[in-house]
């Protein structure tokens, strides 16, 4: 592994400082601008930061996509203007009227970096702990790639994964599952720079937190220094010794003061989270050496720094892709899978999935059969469990793990570790090259939450994989039995969340899910078996309805009432319609997997599936009914569950807690 440094040893500290106070004036200005902010952790890592950006990133300002660029990850999101600083001084698409303009409607510049948002945000920030988390799915991705296409004399993958990372990421859980996780992996070229200032909203931080980070990373198998983050030479020293680290994440805890250079507020609460006032910006300027009258001000000398990075980093791609058509050309067999994989390319036979015949089949092991199909011809695919693998069914047959030892794996072991399964699934999608999924029981989304509701705010597509859905799973009770996550899910914007009603539905999800590429999809399935629904035979629509959200599974020639249904409550419907045939009732079952494409269909296709004219109707899913009423209305009833589970056979489940087909047609009958 080769490092990446742009400095020379001779760098003039004199200069590093100036760009360091010059962040902090930058960040001072904008915070007491808005009148809203926090301009402590930017100036308390300013010096820290500075030497990272000036003498280590690899970036190229005139393209943030470069593939092999270095990835920036401010885990501590509410230091935002340490990052717009950055970003405009070093020349990305950010000037200096956004700076101006922080935390105002329409500005590049929002409260927290927003992925997609900002050039040069590498992913959204904020919720503490979820861009360490984050950062990990990028290291492992940049890993994984290498290791697929890395020769003796081509390596097309060489970069590193930098973290500015706060005391509130350390306190936060996702953090101690995600950095245990790359100890375990030794993901090397993973380096977090700890910003140890000791300070949070409430007070000092020993109110609260008295751990030893470091030893604690230490045991986690991370490579671990200890700094004074303003001291120029030992932050250069400590940063080249961590890229020198092969086997090892690397931490570097860098004790700074919060809010420095502030004569009245540094190393205080108050410089958290809140503007400097107007005469503490003054006098912090005149402590800095910045103009005490002048706002947004930018040196002289540091104006060229913006055009000498686009040179350097231009240079540094242009050197990359001269590195890249040469091992290309040495083997366009190797190339076309680089192209595929890096594309993300999903080939047509990967959606040719067979038929599925059997007579009874649990979706989740469907899935698995999906997955087994799919692996193969898609490079770009990489997933996991949450030490839920056998039950998930989620590791394709013929794949390997990837480990420390086996880097070309594509299959990964979170261990218990939903929430930051989650996260670094995030990282994986925005790294590039790469199509996560993982998966899990659908009831500890209730971990993943924080990190789904994110995936869904980027437009990322990752790929869950939940697995006992209902009550449906039996005797584990009450705990392990979803009853709200549907609703819950379906509530959340851009998510889109598909329960399918048998094995060759699951298998026409998991192409939607592999085609929607602006968004995450869940795929919620069932432990128990479901009939295999011959559609032909059976006189029902085709699976490959999917895609419309809601259709019209079978209907009465002149049906009166409705039935509306998800998944494994389909059967119960079926049942239902049979029972009210035989009272000479005429029904319409309407198979409604996935509300969100449902409702984004046109309203002609809505109105031919849910005439208004019928009034008659019934909706049944294993789960809260919160979400089922705009689709029955004021006269229709909604089946499902508003309380907890419990434990017995799911059978006697169904039957107790009274989603039975008798019920549902009892619902429709005058």
């Amino acid at each position: 592994m080769r490092a990446h440094t742009t400095h020379s040893a001779t760098t003039d500290k004199t200069y590093l400082r100036l760009l360091a106070n010059t962040i902090r004036g930058l960040s001072i200005d904008a915070v007491q601008r808005a009148k809203s902010g926090h301009p402590g952790m930017p100036m308390g890592m300013a010096d820290v930061a500075a030497v990272l950006w000036k003498d280590f990133l690899k970036h190229n300002p005139n393209n943030p996509q470069w593939l092999d660029r270095d990835r920036f990850v401010l885990s501590a999101g509410h230091g935002s203007m340490l990052l717009y600083s950055l970003l405009h001084l070093f020349g990305y698409e950010l000037p200096l009227d956004e700076l101006k303009n922080f935390r105002q409607w329409g500005s590049q510049t929002p409260g927290h970096p927003e992925y997609g948002h900002t050039p040069g945000v590498e992913t959204t920030t904020g919720p503490l702990g979820q861009g360490i988390a984050t950062a990990v799915g990028m290291a492992i991705a940049e890993a994984s790639l290498a290791a697929r296409f890395h020769d003796d004399a081509h390596q097309p993958i060489d970069h590193y994964t930098w973290v500015i990372a706060s005391d509130g990421d350390m306190e936060e859980g996702i953090s101690h599952e995600a950095c245990s996780l790359a100890g375990h992996l030794k993901l090397g070229k993973l380096i977090v720079l700890y910003d140890d200032n000791r300070i949070s909203i409430d007070g000092p931080t020993a109110l609260s937190f008295s751990e030893d980070v470091c030893k604690r990373f230490e045991a986690y198998g991370w490579h671990v220094q200890r700094i004074n983050g303003h001291d120029y030479d030992a932050i250069r020293k400590a940063i080249s010794w961590a890229q020198e680290v092969t086997d090892k994440p690397s931490l570097i805890a860098c004790r700074t003061t919060i809010g420095y250079g502030s004569p009245n507020k540094a190393g205080t609460a108050s410089v958290h989270g809140e503007p400097l006032g107007e005469e503490e910006a003054r006098l912090t300027k005149c402590e800095l050496g910045l103009p005490p009258d002048k706002t947004f001000f930018i040196p002289e000398p540091i104006r060229s720094l913006a055009e000498e990075t686009r040179q350097r980093g231009a240079a540094l791609e242009s050197q990359w892709r001269e590195r890249l058509q040469a091992f290309k050309a040495s083997d366009p067999v190797r190339a076309q899978q680089w192209d595929a994989t890096i594309s993300k390319e999903v080939p047509s036979d990967a959606l040719d999935i067979p038929l599925f015949s059997d007579e009874q089949m649990a979706t989740r092991a469907a899935s698995g059969k999906v997955l087994d199909y799919i692996a193969p011809r898609i490079p770009s695919l990489i997933g996991g469990s949450a030490d839920l693998t056998p039950s998930n069914k989620t590791f394709p047959k013929g794949e390997t793990a990837f480990t420390p030892t086996n880097r070309q794996g594509r299959y990964i072991h979170f261990g218990v570790r939903e929430h930051a399964m989650a996260a670094i699934m995030n990282g994986l999608a925005l790294h590039g090259g790469v199509l996560p999924y993982g998966g899990t029981f659908f009831v500890f989304t209730d971990y993943m939450r924080a990190a789904m509701r994110l995936s869904a705010l980027m437009g990322l597509q990752v790929i869950y994989v939940l697995t006992h859905d209902s009550i449906g799973l039996g005797e584990d009770g009450p705990t392990h039995q979803p009853i709200e996550h549907l609703t819950a899910l379906r509530a959340m914007p851009h998510m889109r969340v598909i329960r399918p009603m048998d094995a060759n539905e699951t298998a026409e999800a998991w192409k939607l899910a592999l085609q929607h590429r602006t968004g995450p999809t869940c795929l919620v399935l069932t432990r128990q078996k479901l009939p295999v629904y011959p559609r032909e035979v059976q006189g029902l629509a085709p699976a490959t309805l999917v895609h419309k959200g809601g259709y019209v599974l079978c209907e009465d020639e002149g049906f009166d009432r409705i039935i509306i249904a998800s998944g494994s409550e389909i059967s119960l419907a079926l049942q239902a319609k049979k029972l009210l045939n035989e009272r000479g009732y005429k029904v319409r079952i309407v198979n409604m997997p996935c509300t969100e494409l449902f409702d984004q269909q046109e309203a002609e296709w809505q109105q031919q599936v849910l005439p208004s004219h019928i009034r008659k109707r019934v909706a049944v899913e294993a789960g809260a009914t919160l979400c089922w009423w705009k689709y029955v209305g004021m006269e229709g009833k909604v089946i499902g569950l508003d309380r907890f589970g419990a434990s017995a056979p799911y059978q006697v489940l169904y039957e107790k807690l009274g989603l039975t087909a008798q019920r549902i047609a009892e619902a429709l009958i005058d």
